[in-house]
């Protein structure tokens, strides 16, 4: 059975910017079948400022964005409380459980990673990836906001570049999100 596979998503903060950026190619075996996908969004209502970055099959990423969307809501904006419960959903509910995607989560104050085994990191660096090419642009983003005067905004889409020149899963065709 083939799989849809093909994701790159990094997430940088620096000097009080938080930027997330996601290539937009989706692979089935070894066609690219969708070279503008949207894997990051921004979330929340009401003036919660959130952004997600998603990986894994597509479908379980949509219904994991939409569980985090709701608690992000029940729990008044507040990432981390929202990033708790939908874990302690994630692990605990029969359905959920066999979802197979990661997320990465931004406010203007924390990056979180979400697995599906319950991890909820958040990275000392400031950067988080996740996806096929997510080493590749975490070892770019890492080397730029050492080495450069770059804001996060530019760090996350020149990572993404860099992976898309290494990774076969990634393309450049990047969507951008940024919160100050």
């Amino acid at each position: 059975m083939l799989t849809m596979e093909g994701t790159t998503i990094v997430c940088v903060k620096k000097d009080g910017r938080v930027a997330m950026a996601g290539d937009g190619q989706v692979t089935l075996g070894s066609q690219i079948v969708k070279s503008g996908a949207r894997k990051v969004r921004r979330i929340g209502k009401n003036g919660i400022n959130v952004m997600a970055g998603f990986a894994g099959s597509t479908a379980d990423a949509m219904t994991l964005l939409e569980r985090f969307e709701n608690q992000l809501d029940e729990h008044h904006g507040n990432l981390l409380r929202a990033a708790s419960a939908l874990m302690k959903e994630w692990r605990t509910d029969k359905y959920l459980r066999r979802l197979e995607a990661m997320m990465i989560v931004a406010d203007k104050n924390d990056v979180f990673l979400l697995s599906g085994s319950g991890d909820i990191l958040e990275p000392e660096s400031g950067v988080a990836a996740i996806g096929s090419g997510g080493g590749f642009a975490q070892a770019a983003a890492l080397a730029l906001l050492g080495a450069t005067e770059l804001d996060a905004s530019e760090i996350a889409r020149r990572s993404i570049e860099i992976a898309s020149k290494i990774c076969i899963y990634t393309n450049d065709s990047i969507i951008l999100e940024a919160i100050e």
